[in-house]
């Protein structure tokens, strides 16, 4: 297969198929902080298309001052029950308010209250206040739909390289690059 994004989509939906996995969609982002060095968390991955790898978050969080400074930002990805790891570098942008939207709406009521009630990264006077301020805002927005907060929506990173790995206990691992290549993509096998 010589479409990386396909390849993708393939592995990511076998990788989902009756997963043992909790969070079946989480992928590491890392970005680059403010005095250079590489700052990795856990996302969730909502979607991906030739355009690139969407994951969504506050727009005023850590990585998305990180990614306002310096877009360069990779995701790595490791489905060990499947033995698939992917790597994506590339740069980040921030996707519309229309997709923001869309993604916002496929969230549980409880994520969406969870997001309203904090500013992500922000400084916490006490553990017993995480409860409080959640059930303030429960109070509040009590019978009617949460909106989505100005400052949530999400980043698309748009790849530059793709790697794939597919584990083998022999250690004889097979590594595929492709490297964006123009409006195309360009396939590199790589030594374990």
């Amino acid at each position: 297969m010589d479409n990386p994004i396909s390849k993708f989509q393939l592995w990511w939906q076998a990788a989902v198929a009756d997963s043992p996995l909790q969070q079946k969609s989480a992928v590491c982002v890392s970005t680059i902080d403010e005095s250079g060095f590489p700052t990795g968390r856990f996302v969730d991955l909502k979607a991906v298309s030739d355009k690139g790898f969407v994951f969504c978050s506050y727009l005023e969080s850590a990585k998305g001052k990180h990614i306002e400074c310096n877009p360069k930002s990779a995701m790595t990805i490791w489905w060990d029950h499947v033995g698939y790891q992917v790597r994506v570098v590339g740069t980040a942008e921030i996707i519309s308010a229309d997709e923001a939207e869309h993604f916002w709406q496929t969230r549980s009521r409880s994520a969406q209250l969870t997001t309203t009630a904090f500013d992500q990264s922000k400084p916490l006077d006490s553990e017993d206040r995480l409860t409080t301020q959640l059930q303030e805002t429960s109070d509040k927005l009590a019978g009617q739909p949460v909106p989505r907060p100005l400052n949530w929506g999400g980043y698309r990173i748009n790849p530059i390289s793709i790697e794939f790995l597919t584990f083998r206990e022999s250690r004889l691992h097979l590594r595929e690059l492709f490297e964006r290549n123009g409006t195309g993509w360009e396939k590199q096998l790589l030594q374990p």
